[in-house]
């Protein structure tokens, strides 16, 4: 296998590099620090077009020309990016049509970034210029090692409402539907005398007096993420065809942006020249735990990729966006890197290499800070360029996962359409918090499709599934019958893909898979909880449900429903299916999925130490690595055995992790792993006492036993 990213030998280090904001005589100094940290790829030219184009076709190499020069001569590589994410003021000036317009009508106007309409043929063609003259000039540089086009689309500007959207929109439904009768029976338009007679009539779900058709809602976010995949295939497609051979990518934010379709995106920036890259920021005031945060960031990403991707952004302390910016305290910036590398990241690049003088991101958290080299992080900054290095052996290895969390954008975007029983069922956070509970239990996760081949995991949750396709509930119910077990949460299967209501009983796509049938819902009032007889308390949601082919686990104590079934699973017809009615708490979902996971042979990739968050990654022959992460203020014992890759240290077990440590265990080879939804895994028998080791780096792999974990993806 290459390496993902070409000219690296290894794990790629490195970050944003904005030259455009420093005199020229910086730059020597840039180069020379970032060999000291050992740099080995840079991003350059993210948000350099004014820089680039300083006036309509007329561009201004010459600096890039010498920064680049540089950079090679100083053994770096550069990840170009086309600049194609800011445009400057003179193009939107002069094209103010290439401006977003919002629902009310109002034409935003340019002075930060994104301020484009994607659907703009003005935009896009100015784009599409740049990016063609970057691709003749340095298709052949040496430093080229990867080209990035744009930048996080449609993490604020997602869509646009003007006239040019709205007949790309009109193009895009006669392409899905033909005429206006499918357009009719798809959005329901029966109801409110909303029928459409001619395609003129149609537009985007702009400001109405009351809530917009739902079915034209939620076509609107799929027509709006088809016309930023569709900008960045064009730039792609032109680079392909000018640069060939160098792979294209472009940064995704797989943790907070839910605007676009990533699934659609997965497919189109992995295979031959392509790479999928993420960017992730820590929400310092958010429900869910800092490293569970980074945990559904890297997974989502591995799973859009099919293996290894790379972080293209993250930050070494504080960001500068957050009401309260919160910074890393020592340790924490090594740890989080490392994360991202456990869970499949072939490297760790931050925004940005030099702190902002000026500007928006001026307090933004950089690799060289304001406070220079005398200071904690850039001290941090050269350990992890060690530690990368140490690590160049695990690149092209695979992160183990025997777990499948669905998420369907399409679900999700249904799901938050106005007119929902309770505004508190918020999808994506509850697949995030459902993520969350494994990564507590330190059991690693996929992220799939519905319609994915789930044949090898052994267990599947569906933790907000409002809304399913035919094929999914096919592919879903093929998957319990050939014995594997799935998991469903609370208001799930109720609609298709075009959020109609399912046809009864409810609920419709898996009533008879669960053996369950829905007959109300009694959503709960804002802070209100109900108890369940087990024990555990929920809240948000409740429903009243019979179970004619269903073991009833848990019951209502209380609430709108006392009495009635709250959890239920139905067995005999292949692997079990397990029912969630309600939203448990954190620590009664935490307790159920991890029985839920032990039951079907999925447990965790080392036995629990509180504290420490342990992962596993393995190259096809069997070597294998095993990621220990010191989340506490304490020394953690771990049992486990191998060679640190990070200090030389040979541990025969337990093995010792300092607090807020990393501890990189490098462990023999194995046979053959077998795959599997049905198959056992066996819990790490304990081996040896005492922390025997040695000062002396030993061999790696083969010092020291590996714990078995079973069959593993």
């Amino acid at each position: 296998m290459g390496s993902l990213v070409p000219g690296i030998d290894g794990l790629s280090y490195g970050g944003d590099y904005n030259p455009e904001q420093w005199p020229e005589q910086v730059w020597p100094e840039d180069v020379a620090l970032m060999r000291e940290a050992g740099v080995n790829l840079v991003t350059v030219g993210v948000f350099a077009w004014a820089w680039l184009e300083p006036a309509p076709g007329r561009y201004a190499f010459d600096r890039l020309d010498r920064i680049m020069d540089g950079l090679h001569a100083g053994g770096i590589k550069v990840c170009l990016a086309t600049a194609t994410a800011s445009p400057p003021p003179w193009f939107s000036y002069a094209h103010p049509e290439t401006l977003p317009v919002d629902a009310d009508g109002r034409r935003l106007t340019y002075g930060s970034r994104q301020a484009i309409c994607a659907s703009s043929p003005e935009y896009r063609q100015a784009a599409l210029a740049l990016t063609e003259q970057l691709a003749r000039r340095y298709s052949d540089h040496p430093a080229l090692a990867v080209w990035h086009v744009h930048n996080e689309y449609a993490c604020h500007n997602a869509h646009c409402y003007c006239d040019t959207s709205a007949a790309a929109f009109r193009s895009w439904l006669q392409h899905r539907y033909g005429d206006l009768d499918g357009l009719n029976a798809a959005w329901g338009t029966a109801f409110w005398s909303q029928t459409y007679t001619d395609w003129a009539q149609v537009q985007p779900p702009r400001a109405t007096p009351t809530s917009s058709n739902p079915g034209q809602v939620l076509d609107f976010k799929r027509f709006s993420s088809d016309e930023h995949l569709a900008c960045f295939t064009a730039e792609r497609d032109l680079l392909h065809r000018l640069s060939p051979g160098v792979p294209v990518t472009t940064n995704l934010m797989t943790a907070s942006c839910v605007n676009l379709d990533y699934w659609d995106w997965g497919r189109e920036l992995t295979g031959p020249d392509r790479l999928l890259s993420n960017d992730h920021y820590l929400l310092g005031e958010h429900p869910l735990e800092l490293p569970a945060q980074i945990a559904f960031a890297a997974d989502l990403s591995r799973s859009l990729a099919g293996g290894p991707w790379l972080l293209m952004e993250h930050s070494t302390s504080a960001v500068n966006w957050q009401p309260r910016n919160l910074a890393k305290p020592a340790g924490q910036l090594v740890r989080d890197a490392l994360a991202h590398v456990a869970r499949g990241s072939e490297g760790a690049l931050f925004f940005q290499w030099r702190a902002s003088r000026a500007g928006s991101e001026k307090w933004h958290s950089a690799m060289l800070p304001h406070a220079g080299t005398d200071s904690k992080i850039w001290r941090e900054v050269v350990q992890l360029g060690g530690h990368l290095r140490a690590l160049a052996e695990i690149e092209g290895s695979r992160t183990e996962a025997d777990v499948a969390v669905l998420l369907d954008y399409g679900s999700v975007w249904a799901q938050e359409a106005a007119n929902q029983p309770s505004t508190d069922m918020v999808a994506f956070d509850e697949i995030r918090r459902w993520h969350s509970a494994l990564w507590r239990a330190g059991i690693t996760a996929d992220l799939a499709l519905p319609g994915a081949d789930l044949s090898g995991y052994r267990l599947v949750l569906a933790p907000a599934l409002y809304a399913v396709d035919d094929a999914g509930i096919d592919n879903l119910t093929g998957y319990v019958r050939s014995g594997g077990t799935l998991v469903v949460g609370p208001y799930s299967g109720l609609v298709d893909e075009r959020d109609q209501v399912r046809p009864a009983p409810l609920p419709g796509a898996f009533a008879e898979l669960l053996g369950i049938r829905v007959e109300e819902f009694f959503p709960l009032p804002a802070a209100g909880t109900v108890r369940l007889d087990d024990g555990a308390t929920a809240a948000v949601w409740t429903e009243a449900l019979t179970a004619p082919d269903a073991e009833v686990l848990a019951r209502y104590a209380d609430g709108p429903v006392p009495g009635g079934p709250a959890i239920t699973r139905r067995t005999g017809a292949g692997g079990p299916a397990w029912y969630l009615g309600t939203r448990l708490d954190d620590a009664a979902l935490g307790r159920l999925l991890t029985t839920v996971a032990d039951t079907a042979g999925a447990g965790p990739t080392q036995v629990p130490v509180p504290g420490v968050e342990a992962i596993r990654r393995r190259h096809p022959d069997g070597r294998s690595y095993l990621f220990l992460l010191n989340h506490g203020d304490r020394p953690a014992e771990v049992d486990a055995a191998g060679v640190d890759l990070l200090t030389g240290v040979q541990w025969t077990g337990p093995t010792r992790v300092e607090p807020h440590g990393v501890t990189v265990l490098a462990g023999q080879p194995l046979p053959a792993q077998r795959t599997g939804a049905k198959q056992s895994a066996e819990p790490p028998a304990r081996r040896g006492a005492g922390a025997e080791r040695s000062a002396e780096p030993s061999a790696r792999r083969g010092a020291g036993a590996e714990p078995p974990t079973g069959a593993r993806r």
